[in-house]
């Protein structure tokens, strides 16, 4: 019986962590977009980071109208929805790279963070309540590894082509005439085109084959709902354990962005090159998937979900002290990355132990969880902002 239930859970497994390969690989290539968005529109860096805040802010927007639609038509097709908002949102990049205006580029990105809302409200507290909730964290981090490897390959690749001569222009642009700064800028704008229509299709055609996918109305209906052990419980603020997580998650969503998506520009800002700079959130995706695969082999076998993220925590202070007490750029954006390490399993770990117990408020408070991402759009702007205060205090 034990054996069958897995067998049966497998596939939607598979499915769940495809798309989260998917929209890893579209959520990180912003750590890319932020220096390329920067010179092509001459930003300061608090402007710059309105591209982090432009895809997290979608999350409280679209959070409970999210839960709205998966409700009334169902997780494959608002799976489905999601994928094909997301390909119609990279379109948008294509008119907005033509005239290099940024508020096109902020819209793209938001109407992006729009369909990944609707790919996360689903995917998340499915994967979490697939199967014992004490192994909860475990399965998330099995979609962890997808989604930071998806992470490092858009990094990667969306690094090679934003940022190649990205240094060599803004030494150009230093003595150039109005003209040639304008064909500098258009010339690297224009190498958005291909690789974001390339996206377009590969979303919209998987958009569709969702559809298709062995993942029957019957089992979500089972898996949406949960054992309810709460009946003395009226309310969702009789949990307090639930509003405790979802400040958790707050607070670590804004941290991880600032640690993910702005260690290529921190580099650069402290002299690197960007050849070598593209590198550095790669690295950081890298040390999110070991942490990850160190999960899935200890949760809950060796160590539990709460022990998990007391380490990550502390891991979390060192390293961020580690990064202050430093002198070097490189070792500096070497803790940074470290950071990674610490990160992975906060996610995991929050959403396992948020969820314990709420029964039939099992779905209210995945969409409170899936709001608070949105201090991935606070946090960072903050955080640019006192980038910017610190440089004009320099001078």
């Amino acid at each position: 019986m034990n054996n069958n239930k897995v067998t049966n859970n497998l596939i939607p497994i598979l499915i769940i962590a495809r798309l989260f390969f998917i929209f890893g690989f579209v959520t990180w290539i912003n750590g890319a977009l932020i220096p390329f968005m920067k010179t092509i529109n001459g930003l300061t860096d608090a402007q710059s980071y309105f591209v982090v805040s432009a895809s997290y802010i979608s999350f409280v927007v679209m959070a409970l109208p999210a839960s709205y639609i998966i409700n009334k038509i169902g997780f494959k097709k608002g799976m489905s929805v999601g994928l094909i908002i997301m390909a119609i949102a990279v379109l948008v990049f294509i008119p907005a790279a033509d005239s290099r205006t940024y508020w096109v580029f902020l819209t793209g990105i938001f109407i992006q963070g729009i369909g990944m809302t609707l790919l996360q409200t689903a995917a998340n507290p499915y994967i979490t309540i697939l199967g014992p909730i004490e192994s909860g964290a475990k399965r998330i981090a099995t979609m962890g590894i997808a989604n930071k490897t998806a992470g490092a390959l858009g990094s990667l690749i969306f690094g090679a082509i934003l940022l190649s001569g990205i240094d060599e222009v803004k030494e150009k642009l230093g003595s150039a005439t109005l003209e040639e700064r304008d064909v500098l800028l258009d010339t690297m704008a224009d190498s958005v085109f291909v690789p974001y229509i390339i996206m377009a299709i590969v979303l919209m055609v998987l958009g569709l084959l969702i559809l298709k996918a062995p993942l029957p109305q019957a089992e979500v209906d089972e898996v949406k709902e949960t054992k309810d052990g709460t009946i003395s419980k009226t309310s969702i603020f009789q949990f307090p354990h639930l509003w405790l997580g979802v400040l958790a998650l707050f607070v670590y969503v804004g941290a991880e962005v600032i640690a993910g998506d702005t260690i290529i520009a921190y580099g650069i800002s402290l002299g690197l090159p960007a050849a070598d700079a593209k590198f550095f959130m790669t690295l950081s995706l890298l040390a999110m998937v070991c942490t990850y695969a160190l999960g899935v082999i200890l949760i809950p076998k060796y160590i539990k979900q709460e022990t998990a993220l007391k380490i990550s925590a502390a891991l979390g202070i060192i390293f961020s002290l580690c990064i202050l007490s430093t002198t070097g750029g490189f070792t500096s954006v070497m803790f940074v990355a470290a950071l990674g390490l610490a990160n992975a399993l906060v996610w995991p770990a929050i959403w396992s132990l948020t969820l314990i117990g709420l029964g039939k408020f099992t779905k209210t408070a995945s969409t409170l969880l899936i709001m608070s991402i949105s201090g991935g759009a606070i946090i960072p702007h903050l955080y640019g902002r006192m980038v910017d205060a610190n440089k004009k205090n320099l001078l």
